[in-house]
C-alpha cells in the first residue's frame, strides 16, 4: 500500500501543476474575451496594431491549449472536461474577435 501510495506522489503532483496551469489558460482566456467585448463596442476598434496584437494573443494561447495532451493517468474526469471546454472556448473566443475585428 506505502508503495503504491509513494508511487503515485509524482503523479499527484503533476495533476496539480496542471491543475494550475488550466487554471491560468482559463484566466487567460477571460482576459481576452474581457477585451474583445469591450473592442466590440467601440467604432474603428480594428487598428493594424490592435488586431496583429490580438490575433498573436490568441495564436499563442491556441497553441498552447490544443498542444496540451491529457495525462493518461489522470484520474479526474473534471480534468478532461475542463481541457475540452478551455479548447471549445478557444474556437469560440477567436469567432468572436474576427466578428469584433469586422
Amino acid at each position: 500500500m506505502a508503495t503504491r501510495q509513494a508511487m503515485n506522489q509524482p503523479f499527484a503532483q503533476f495533476e496539480s501543476v496542471w491543475k494550475d496551469f488550466l487554471q491560468g489558460m482559463e484566466q487567460s482566456l477571460d482576459q481576452a474575451e474581457k477585451e474583445i467585448d469591450q473592442a466590440a463596442t467601440m467604432q474603428n476598434v480594428c487598428t493594424d496594431e490592435w488586431c496583429e496584437a490580438t490575433e498573436h494573443y490568441l495564436d499563442d494561447i491556441a497553441n498552447a491549449v490544443f498542444s496540451i495532451s491529457e495525462p493518461r493517468y489522470n484520474e479526474d474526469p473534471a480534468l478532461s472536461k475542463r481541457l475540452k471546454e478551455l479548447k471549445k472556448r478557444v474556437h469560440d473566443l477567436y469567432a468572436k474577435y474576427k466578428s469584433a475585428a469586422a
